[in-house]
């Protein structure tokens, strides 16, 4: 992250590091609150299975092609990333705390929910895991249920509902060694579907109830929102790769000509392919070229999706909000371009679809480049920085600059560029950081309203 004292113009940085690409991104804000893309980058993933690392080196060289690319296009120098997490080992739970107050009387104070969320940190999850979020769903005060902030009242039990993300040690380790072996330090992992979630669904759908499918090449990232609470998430270990891999076998061509065919010709609806079109492909070594029809492809396509939105539906079952979901179902990744696939999920879950880009967020002149499904992910990650670092300012000039200031952040210190400075960090944000900054953005609006 950077910044430029004069200008009090920031920077922030974000990898995405998916099964088919890697991305690197810079992005500022401006006055209006629009992110303007300053850089982005993408290089061919070759290290990572389902949204998994499984080959470091790989992922390293492509991380760092990345990176040296977008310092270049931006002109900007940065040492700290926000990166974003999924991969089929991520998993969701709800989970209930509470604690006994002394006084009745006394009002609910920041610390004590502070605790609540601490406490759920602590919970009993499978060796070899560990909690990436925990997300409070609602409040109970007493016996009054659907609070969704408890600052100020009063009470003698504070409870609450909590949705927990959950995702393996070694999983998130190798992404940090990765960033770590290209001389980066990661400020913040945050889950993908949330970051995708920011940068294409609305506050309405978020109120109104909506479901966010993200189609990568590996996985397929499910988030359910009402109320304005994400009330699910799920990453499904199937993705736009394991259709090219259907064409591949059941045309008997190579990977990379599969691929072009799901790009170029492909469709999620094989009745209404046309029968008497077909595509020619090179053979193999000099053998003889192969026709294959559109409508063979499409069947082929459609057979696969449908595999993958009947695992999305029953997500959306288990959720607990199918009935509930008034705004449907947006759709976004890379996987969002196949040719009516909007159609195919409308008709297979009888709900409204949309596809989701992230167009309201952006301005400058690489709006158009930028407002794309695949990029949801990054533009999210820029948008979560940024929440990240007013949180973080706020604390800062509400005078809380000791118990807010990370010990291992070295003093700023002249970067490239000019004025800019760059603040720099040893490791991930430490967790009761991360809870002080959540709940300073969550009830900042509570504590206006009291005061």
């Amino acid at each position: 992250m950077t910044m430029n004292m004069n200008k009090k113009e920031q920077y922030v940085a974000a990898i995405d590091i998916g099964t088919t690409k890697i991305v690197a991104i810079v992005g500022s804000r401006n006055e209006n609150g629009k992110i303007e893309i300053l850089g982005l980058s993408k290089a061919l993933s070759k290290g990572v299975k389902r949204g998994v690392v499984l080959n470091i080196e790989e992922t390293v060289n492509a991380i760092e092609t990345t990176v040296e690319d977008v310092q270049k296009r931006s002109g900007i120098t940065f040492s700290e990333v926000f990166v974003g997490i999924a991969g089929q080992h991520i998993k969701s739970m709800k989970n209930r705390g509470y604690i006994m107050r002394d006084a009745y009387e006394d009002e609910i104070r920041k610390e004590e929910v502070f605790k609540l969320i601490e406490d759920m940190h602590k919970i009993h999850i499978d060796i070899g895991e560990e909690i990436i979020h925990v997300i409070p769903q609602n409040f109970i005060v007493d016996n009054e249920t659907g609070v969704k902030s408890p600052i100020g009242m009063c009470g003698r039990r504070l409870e609450a509902n909590f949705h927990i993300v959950i995702g393996q040690v070694a999983a998130a380790k190798n992404i940090e060694k990765c960033i770590r072996k290209a001389n980066l330090v990661v400020k913040d992992m945050i889950l993908e579907p949330l970051a995708s979630s920011d940068a294409v669904l609305t506050e309405d759908e978020k109120e109104a109830g909506v479901v966010l499918v993200d189609i990568g090449g590996g996985t397929t990232d499910v988030a359910v929102y009402y109320d304005n609470i994400i009330r699910h998430t799920a990453v499904i270990p199937f993705g736009g790769n394991v259709i090219t891999k259907d064409i591949k076998e059941g045309c008997a061509i190579l990977q990379r000509h599969a691929e072009q065919l799901k790009l170029q010709y492909g469709s999620a609806l094989g009745d209404i392919a046309p029968e008497d079109k077909v595509v020619s492909i090179p053979g193999i070594s000099g053998r003889e070229p192969k026709e294959i029809s559109f409508k063979s492809l499409a069947y082929i396509i459609q057979s696969r999706m449908e595999e993958i939105i009947d695992i999305i539906n029953f997500e959306i079952q288990n959720s607990g909000y199918a009935d509930k979901l008034a705004a449907g179902v947006v759709i976004t990744g890379g996987g969002a371009m196949l040719r009516h696939l909007p159609q195919l999920m409308k008709f297979k879950t009888a709900m409204d679809v949309r596809i989701g880009v992230p167009n309201e967020h952006l301005a400058g002149p690489a709006k158009n480049e930028i407002n794309q499904p695949m990029y949801a992910t990054s533009v999210g990650l820029i948008m979560r920085g940024f929440d990240y670092l007013d949180t973080y300012r706020k604390s800062f000039l509400a005078g809380k600059r000791d118990e807010f200031r990370r010990p291992e952040i070295s003093e700023l210190h002249e970067e490239t560029r000019g004025e800019e400075t760059t603040v720099k960090a040893e490791e991930r944000t430490p967790l009761s950081e991360k809870i002080k900054m959540m709940l300073s953005k969550i009830f900042e609006v509570e504590d206006q309203k009291i005061s």
